[in-house]
């Protein structure tokens, strides 16, 4: 009988003994198998219950017995613990001893012949031991009799299958006849060893390996210092093994474990962990052992490549005594060689030398073509001092690495490139490298300093090399925001080393758009002229389309987004099989304030799971802000701190200060939306607070947008003008503040509402003229809706009217809602309370779905006044939110099949306005299509 094994997603542990360990004397997790011994417990009230919990080496059976352990004693029981050893299984009842010793008081109890018999086996006789069934029968009486005067009784066995035989026979009857009496019997044993317990039919568990989250999560509790990269590292290797998991970081040193020094390929085995899994690996024949080796160095499994190897077609046969070990198998399948558990590869490597090592890398590179990357690998591992030849290749390797995705194996790459470089200048400039890829990709912030100086010992001429300038650079801009350092660190390097064909184009690339964010967060026009000084030179020799885009879509959207829009989508549309994080992050970057990013949305998911797998860190922190920006211009409000929170703790963790500036402007944003004034406000002081010091502009005006913003809920529209008119002139869009297209609408509708008609109405203008209506549907929405209200004695219905009803108007509810409140507040103060009506109640459902407080509070008091009787949300309902009176009858009209224009006609409105409310009429009633109103509005009618 055995119960269903343990899911992996149910387990948290740290194992004890040479199962692992315990973390501050608690078990962490394993839901599943506490609350299988709880069950144990429970039915042991009534009769006697066993189980045998079997699983591999450092799985974490012994933390669940002594789990078990403390739940018994908790619960009234006698506990009593044996452990099997493999240095007692020649003995005679050494386990049985174990039994006895604490139940020793009560044998003088028993019957005469049954105490002899007990005594006998513990040595204190000088009779022999009797036949072990009368022993078995004696135990059975004293486990009787302890549990008549004490109560029942937990027997605890570890490690079982290495009990010594004659104890083995006597708890084999004990477990056979558990359910006899008042005794609860848990065993542990390995999976495949032969136990006393196989053959008495008790219920047996398999223990599973941790989840990779509950891996993480252990290694996290009990090396907190430890990177994330380096955690996965670990966590892949261990597998979930919870021994493995928490010995591995043991041969570590802390450069390792900190990512200041570079881990080895295979990780090495502690001491307890060589035990476990060096010894079936010692056992096998050299000639297996030595194909093992290759196997582990080749890492493909292909068993094509071992055949051409060793120069043999009998490999299997070679591989037989270790597949019968249960160390490998070959996949039925693939036709692959598998290794059941990936530390019985540190294991082989723990068992070779490193001449051996070299010899198989050098034979596994003659498998693979000239100038391949595995070809490169495996003379760059059997290379013993420096080899220039080699260096350059791998030098390329990085590259192409990185391309792939994988940012963490080209900084790998460097590190070894500039190992095998005999000159200086070279590596030198192989460590400048891997420090500018570490600042602006993986998160190495904090291992850049180290890395620099470094190259400078190796090349001290070559120290203010553009690959250590753009290191540098970064290190100035995202830890400390000195931009104005960096700005002349970068032009002044791009100018000295950016020489047609004698720059690296990867390293150039770095180089301007590291300028790009500098000239980005410092908002200065000055610092722009020399960023398009530098790329005009660059790419008359480089061209690089992804980079225009940037300075047109992201530098300047106002002024040059509309050239490089179809550029823009064409590279949007190739994220799909783009695996290299810089592209897609800046790629979406280049989207941000041109409404792209819906349609980056996969790909930056991408980047994060890369970075919470321990790779690209910093493009990871880039992708979660971009996500939570549009998030938030989307309407998913619930999402953005959740996105917003993880991101600032891989800043804070990182040491990205600049970059989490964003991730709290964000936050910042939200909160004054919301009604939050008071963490908004705080968040734009802490923005100048930080900013204005370094120069900063960007973050001075995101600071000035939350102002802004929190100002508008409340109706404060002359302090929102003030915040908006001191950052630039009615009708200038500034070319080094590309946030200004977040905020001319804000600004429309500030300087209309304090009487500066004449300057919204220009300010408008200047957008039309711009050419900004046709960079997005949104942009264009809010150019009508801006236009619409800067009119100070007419109202222009057409304006308003396109601007409900422009199209996908429901991806940007709020902007879409402040349309609908400020057309409504308009027609009220109009007299024409019934059209408003329409308009108010669509921003108001909006605004509660969203839980815009404020802005609800504004309507709620529009429609009053209009003489609507309004029962205002105080806080975020179902997205489901009820139909208005209006939204209901337009929705029941459409139900019977009139047309939008037919339902204008009778209820007096235009038919894009009646399109508007069908929109959000779909959304409420979970409905896609005028088809599915009427069972809807049945079902809506039925439940209210």
């Amino acid at each position: 009988m055995s119960f269903p094994t343990s899911p992996a997603s149910d387990g948290r542990n740290h194992p004890a003994d040479e199962d692992g360990a315990r973390s501050a004397g608690r078990l962490v997790g394993r839901s599943a198998e506490r609350a299988l011994i709880d069950d144990l417990f429970d039915s042991a009230a009534t009769r006697g219950a066993a189980l045998v919990l079997t699983g591999e080496a450092g799985v974490g059976k012994s933390a669940l017995l002594d789990t078990a352990a403390e739940r018994a004693s908790e619960a009234g029981f006698t506990v009593v613990r044996i452990a099997g050893s493999q240095f007692e299984q020649s003995g005679s009842f050494s386990g049985l001893t174990q039994l006895l010793q604490p139940l020793a008081e009560e044998i003088p109890a028993l019957p005469t012949r049954q105490a002899e018999t007990l005594q006998a086996v513990r040595g204190l006789s000088e009779e022999q031991p009797a036949e072990l069934l009368a022993i078995a029968n004696a135990v059975q009486v004293l486990l009787s009799q302890t549990a008549a005067k004490r109560g029942p009784i937990t027997l605890v066995i570890d490690d079982s299958a290495w009990l010594d035989r004659p104890s083995a026979v006597v708890l084999g009857t004990v477990a056979r006849n558990v359910r006899t009496g008042s005794l609860v019997l848990l065993a542990a044993s390995r999976t495949g060893d032969e136990s006393f317990l196989s053959s008495t039919g008790i219920p047996s568990y398999e223990v599973r390996a941790l989840d990779e989250e509950s891996a993480k999560a252990l290694v996290a509790e009990r090396f907190p210092a430890m990177t994330a990269r380096v955690r996965q590292r670990l966590v892949t290797e261990a597998a979930g093994n919870p021994l493995a998991l928490l010995e591995l970081p043991v041969p570590l040193n802390e450069a390792q474990q900190t990512e200041r020094g570079p881990l080895p390929a295979v990780l090495p085995l502690s001491e307890r962990l060589k035990k476990i899994f060096s010894v079936r690996v010692s056992a096998l024949p050299r000639a297996t052992r030595e194909l093992l080796l290759l196997a582990v160095l080749d890492g493909s499994g292909d068993l094509h490549i071992l055949e051409r190897a060793v120069d043999s077609s009998d490999v299997l046969t070679r591989l037989g005594p270790a597949e019968r070990a249960g160390l490998v198998w070959v996949d039925s399948l693939t036709g692959r060689l598998v290794f059941r558990h990936p530390l019985t590869r540190s294991a082989v490597i723990e068992l070779s030398t490193s001449a051996e090592r070299r010899r198989m890398h050098l034979d596994l590179a003659e498998e693979f073509p000239e100038g391949s990357e595995r070809r490169v690998r495996h003379l760059a591992a059997a290379a013993v001092g420096p080899d220039d030849q080699v260096a350059a290749l791998l030098h390329d390797v990085a590259y192409r690495t990185l391309r792939r995705g994988d940012a963490v194996g080209a900084i790998t790459s460097l590190l070894r490139a500039s190992e095998l470089s005999s000159s200086g200048t070279t590596k030198g400039r192989m460590l400048a490298e891997a420090a500018c890829l570490g600042a602006n990709i993986t998160g190495d912030l904090r291992n850049v300093r180290s890395l620099l100086d470094n190259a400078m010992s190796a090349d001290p001429v070559g120290a203010d090399s553009l690959a250590a300038a753009t290191a540098a650079a970064s290190q100035l801009l995202n830890g400390e925001g000195d931009a104005d350092t960096a700005h002349r660190l970068l032009v002044g390097a791009i100018r000295s080393h950016a020489q047609p064909g004698q720059t690296d184009d990867n390293i150039l690339r770095e180089a301007l758009h590291t300028l790009l964010m500098v000239c980005f967060f410092s908002g200065r026009p000055d610092q722009w002229q020399a960023f398009d000084s530098a790329v005009a030179e660059v790419l008359r020799h480089s061209p690089d389309p992804l980079l225009r885009v940037l300075r047109g879509a992201f530098g300047d959207p106002a002024h040059a987004a509309s050239s490089v829009l179809d550029v823009l989508d064409d590279l949007i549309l190739g994220l799909t099989r783009e695996t290299d994080p810089r592209r897609i992050v800046r790629t979406a970057i280049a989207g941000a304030y041109v409404d792209r990013l819906p349609s980056c949305r996969s790909a930056l998911r991408r980047v994060v799971d890369d970075g919470r797998n321990g790779g690209a860190i910093a493009t990871a922190i880039e992708a979660h802000f971009l996500l939570a920006n549009d998030a938030y211009a989307g309407g998913q409000w619930d999402d953005v701190p959740d996105v917003i929170d993880e991101g600032l703790r891989w800043c804070a963790t990182h040491n990205y200060r600049l970059l989490g500036w964003t991730g709290h402007f964000l936050r910042g944003l939200l909160s004054a939306a919301r009604g939050d004034d008071q963490t908004a406000l705080e968040i734009a002081d802490r923005l100048d607070c930080w900013g204005n010091p370094r120069g900063l502009g960007a973050l001075h005006v995101y600071a000035s947008h939350i102002r802004a913003l929190s100002a508008l809920g409340s109706a404060d529209f002359e302090s929102a003008y003030r915040c908006l008119r001191s950052l630039s002139a009615p009708g200038r869009l500034p070319s080094h503040m590309p946030h200004s297209l977040w905020l001319f609408w804000d600004f429309a509708e500030s300087a209309a509402r304090t009487g500066h008609h004449a300057e919204a109405i220009e300010h408008v203008a200047a957008v039309r003229t711009s050419g900004i209506p046709s960079i997005s549907p949104r942009l264009a929405m809010m150019t009508d809706a801006a236009g619409a209200i800067a009119t100070p004695d007419v109202i222009d219905h057409d304006l308003f009217e396109r601007a409900i009803a422009a199209p996908g108007a429901e991806r940007w509810p709020f902007d879409w809602a402040r349309i609908c409140l400020a057309y409504g507040e308009r027609l009220r103060r109009a007299k024409a309370g019934g059209a408003a009506g329409v308009h108010l109640e669509a921003a108001l459902s909006t605004f509660q779905r969203l839980g815009a407080q404020p802005w609800c509070a504004r309507a709620a008091n529009e429609l009053r006044a209009s003489g609507v009787h309004v029962t205002t949300v105080t806080s975020t309902e179902d997205s489901r939110t009820p139909l208005t009176p209006q939204e209901a009858q337009i929705a029941q009209l459409a139900a019977t099949g009139l047309t939008n224009k037919q339902i204008a006609a009778q209820l007096f409105l235009s038919p894009r306005t009646v399109a508007a409310h069908l929109r959000s009429v779909f959304p409420k009633l979970n409905v896609t299509s005028r088809a599915g109103l009427r069972d809807a509005l049945t079902r809506s009618i039925a439940s209210s």
